[in-house]
């Protein structure tokens, strides 16, 4: 990969995934634009993305706000890849609309209507999420195999109240909608779970469930855990631009282990952790996850015991855990 002389934007860059993502294009030579809410008022919250190798040099960072028609203009001028990663990931919200739903939505569409003024941009590839592929209301069991032709039903969300899983459906409606009309290459990337190291200095809500298993929690959910490492969605992405077949949606899947197996896993690495003993109650399905067209990016997916590991020392550095 060398994106020498490319210039590329990643919107939402303080976030988990645009952190390695902005990390790894420095590393190909990229020329990065990001876009972060406040960087004046807040700069503890971008420290770590200028401290990255080649930030000096490569890394612009511009304001901008999802809910402000216009506001990406600047940062994706003269670009010819565009990564949209900015959208909020909360999973208990008091105002599904106003905290999930327009961020999501009309962010993606306003990020989308920049990158229709500008001709250099070959792809724009947008960080979707399990979340808008499982939800069709489709009975789920061991023998399903679940694939990017499986879209989720806004109704099937709005009855279960699954609101992140609503915001993350609406919005990928809508970019295919937008990029159909306006002749914009997309791609959607739809990971499950991501843990892995963290370069941010916040507690982002995936890692917050692991983070909850080894800190004294009573019991583990009687679920299965569907994981990928961050590392490889954010390589995934650089794939995705890259590679000129990339077309369409990507279910991206390491493992798909029940929380027990996490447990085990877990104890074997840390044998002094105490962990929770007991399931709570069954929440869950088994079923399969498609990983053949995510092998077509060329990913060889880091096994889970290592993402864990990394997760927990990467915790630990940053004080958000003790052994």
């Amino acid at each position: 990969m060398s994106g020498e002389g490319k210039l590329v934007c990643v919107t939402g860059g303080s976030g988990y995934i645009a952190s390695w993502l902005i990390k790894y294009l420095l590393h190909s030579s990229y020329t990065v634009n990001t876009t972060v809410r406040d960087f004046l008022n807040d700069p503890k919250k971008n420290a770590h993305l200028l401290a990255l190798d080649g930030a000096k040099e490569r890394l612009h960072l511009f304001k901008a706000d999802l809910l402000e028609q216009g506001s990406f203009d600047a940062a994706v001028h003269g670009c010819e890849g565009v990564f949209h990663t900015a959208s909020p990931v909360l999973f208990s919200v008091a105002e599904p609309q106003t905290e999930l739903i327009d961020p999501a939505l009309k962010g993606t569409l306003n990020v989308l209507r920049s990158c229709a003024k500008v001709p250099s941009i070959k792809k724009v590839i947008i960080t979707s999420s399990f979340a808008s592929i499982l939800l069709n209301g489709k009975p789920l069991g061991p023998d399903v195999i679940v694939d990017e032709t499986w879209f989720s039903d806004p109704d099937v969300c709005r009855e279960h109240k699954l609101w992140y899983a609503l915001s993350k459906t609406l919005a990928e409606q809508a970019a295919w909608k937008f990029a159909k009309e306006n002749q914009i290459e997309l791609i959607t990337i739809h990971p499950v779970f991501v843990i892995g190291p963290l370069l941010q200095p916040t507690l982002n809500g995936s890692v917050k469930m692991i983070l909850k298993l080894i800190n004294g929690a009573e019991e583990y959910l009687d679920d299965y855990y569907r994981s990928v490492d961050v590392r490889d969605v954010a390589y995934a992405h650089i794939q995705a631009l890259e590679i000129s077949s990339a077309a369409g949606r990507y279910c991206l899947i390491e493992s798909d282990v029940h929380y027990s197996e996490i447990l085990k896993i877990v104890h074997q690495l840390y044998p002094t952790l105490q962990l929770p003993q007991k399931s709570g109650t069954e929440i869950g399905s088994a079923y399969k996850v498609s990983k053949d067209k995510a092998k077509t990016l060329g990913i060889d997916f880091i096994p889970l015991e290592l993402s864990l590991k990394d997760t927990i020392e990467s915790l630990k550095e940053k004080g958000l855990f003790t052994i």
